[in-house]
């Protein structure tokens, strides 16, 4: 495939670019990360313009103190604003386009860039299921790729750091709260025993981002709770972006937390 320097950017591209942006750490965004060759290969521009893209979008990304680069266009605060207003529709959107773009690229290049960037073909999973079922799985995939990498693959109460043992975890959980369900800041990155904890109101978060162990743990004695019981007080790793939304959290903390 060849680039075209300098041609403009298409809505199906920015989606596709801030897909990715949501699913890398902010320090991965350079020309030699193989998920942006990857990327670059299916838009048929160069890494280094899909990385410079992924860098403007930093730039609109209120999260970060970090900022990247500042070219920005109109179209890419549309397309933020269009994405980041609608989670749930525009993650399973991107992730179609994604597949459909994998499914069409040469097929010489086809499986190191379906590695890279395609978890599953969402096409062909659309074609054979009810929709509602596969748009569920595609997000609930989605969300967790975005709230892993913005913790670096971390356990943000024990520091654990092995993906297999990690959940993204909803703070308001899933059937709660449909608007929610994929928007990263109703994410924490727990290892599973902490998961399941903070799942069942064992465990919650402070207005300070402390972490808080119910009465009932904290009350029983020996070993048997000790794994929860040392974390009590302990402050979140925070992440890169997609910080914890404090409303979410209180909702936890009145609604689940068992205290």
């Amino acid at each position: 495939m060849s680039s075209q320097p300098g041609k403009s950017w298409t809505r199906d591209e920015l989606i596709l670019a801030i897909n990715l942006y949501c699913k890398i750490p902010f320090g991965t965004i350079h020309i030699r990360n193989p998920q942006i060759i990857a990327l670059a290969t299916l838009l048929e521009r160069t890494p280094g313009s899909v990385s410079y893209k992924l860098a403007n979008l930093a730039c609109i990304d209120p999260a970060l103190a970090r900022k990247g680069a500042s070219n920005v266009s109109k179209l890419d605060r549309a397309v933020w604003e269009e994405f980041f207003g609608d989670w749930n529709g525009m993650a399973f959107e991107s992730e179609v386009l994604l597949a459909e773009k994998v499914r069409h690229v040469d097929a010489d290049v086809q499986p190191a860039v379906s590695e890279e960037l395609a978890e599953y073909d969402v096409v062909l999973l659309v074609g054979q299921n009810r929709d509602a079922v596969v748009k569920q799985r595609v997000n609930q995939g989605f969300f967790r790729k975005m709230v892993l990498s913005s913790y670096k693959n971390t356990c943000c109460i024990t520091g654990l750091a092995v993906p297999a043992l990690l959940n993204a975890s909803h703070i308001v959980p899933w059937a709660a709260d449909e608007a929610s369900r994929t928007n990263p800041k109703n994410g924490l990155c727990l290892n599973a025993l902490h998961d399941r904890a903070f799942d069942r109101g064992l465990i919650t978060v402070d207005e300070k981002f402390h972490v808080v162990v119910s009465s009932s743990v904290m009350a029983l004695k020996g070993e048997k709770a000790s794994a929860l019981q040392t974390v009590h007080g302990t402050p979140l790793r925070m992440p890169d972006r997609f910080l914890p939304d404090p409303d979410f959290l209180h909702y936890h903390r009145q609604t689940i937390f068992t205290d």
